[in-house]
Parts: C-alpha cells; structure tokens; sequence
C-alpha cells in the first residue's frame, strides 16, 4: 500500500485525513482495541498511539498493517465510525501475529493467508448485520463464506499471491489458522 500525501478534500463522502485520525483516536477507546494492545503489551510488543495514522490511500483497502511501522487507515475509503473501528481491530490481529511469531514472513502466501483468515474471522468483519448490508444472505455457512471472500481480497494485493497460489495456500492453512483464536479464549 503506498502513501499519498495528505489532503483535506473530501471525495464521495470519505474522510479528511485529520477526520479519519480523530476517528482512529476514538477507536483506541474501544473495549476490542484495548483488550488487543493490552494483548499486544503482554507479548512484549506494545504499541502507542502514534502507531496509527491515517493516510490517503492509492488501492482501494481500507486499511494496512505495515511491519515495523504499524496501522494505516486510508481516509480516502473510510465513511463512518463502525469501519474505523474494524479495520484497527483487523489490522491489530495482524499486529498480534507478526508479534507471536517470529519467523512470519507477509511476502510468503500461507502465512500472509493465516493471518487474513484470524482477522477476518476474529475482528468482526464477518458479523452477520454486516453480511446483511453487504447483500450476503445465507443461513448456514455464511460467516466461512465471507472469511474465504475477504481472504481472497487481500490476497490478490499481495503480488506473491496470485490465482491458485492465493486460494490453494488459504485452503492448506485454513483449518489450523481458523481455529487459532488467540489473543481470545474463542472467537468473539
């Protein structure tokens, strides 16, 4: 995800950078950002507040988290506070993973994969109230579906990860990494 230099226009009802970075602050209030630093600390890789910052974003993600620099929020794709709130909660259980595991490697397929589907899965952005207003209706199953869905997304803006590579290395981890609920005693 590359940087663009800040700026104050709003474009289609999307965030000023300086709106998305009181909308971050905020988030830092939430009892699921503060359960994960709080995770984060215990692990021995705290983390401030200036490790988030909001960026005007050149792909169309929400969010990053960035190895060694922390969690971007890109105020060019962001409306609302709800979306603040979940792409820090998704990009803290990234944070998490790089922490617990010393030898994860983002450019390598399988681990970026495991990692995708524990923020998928544990950050909420599968509730079902938001599967609703995304237009996905399914009674059973529908929480794996959007796991495998959103997985798939960040996948594809990772250049390692193309085509099969992408789904067969989130098919090989998919069964370890979605039952892996650590920081939490069982997905929340």
């Amino acid at each position: 995800m590359e940087e663009k230099p800040t700026s104050s226009v709003h474009s289609q009802g999307t965030k000023t950078v300086e709106e998305c970075q009181a909308m971050i602050h905020k988030s830092l209030r939430t009892p699921m950002v503060r359960f994960l630093r709080e995770r984060l600390e215990k692990a021995g890789c705290g983390v401030q507040d200036n490790f988030f910052k909001a960026v005007i974003c050149d792909q169309p993600a929400a969010g990053a988290y960035i190895p060694g620099e922390g969690v971007r929020v890109c105020s060019n794709n962001i409306r609302i506070q709800d979306q603040v709130n979940r792409v820090v909660t998704h990009e803290l259980i990234h944070a998490f993973d790089d922490c617990r595991a010393a030898n994860l490697d983002w450019d390598d397929c399988a681990h970026h994969a495991c990692s995708e589907i524990r923020a998928a899965h544990l950050s909420g952005d599968c509730h079902y109230k938001r599967e609703l207003l995304r237009g996905f209706m399914k009674l059973r199953g529908q929480g794996e579906e959007c796991v495998r869905r959103r997985v798939m997304q960040s996948l594809s803006l990772n250049p390692n990860c193309f085509g099969l590579a992408a789904k067969d290395s989130m098919e090989a981890v998919w069964d370890v990494c979605y039952n892996d609920t650590q920081p939490f005693d069982r997905a929340p």
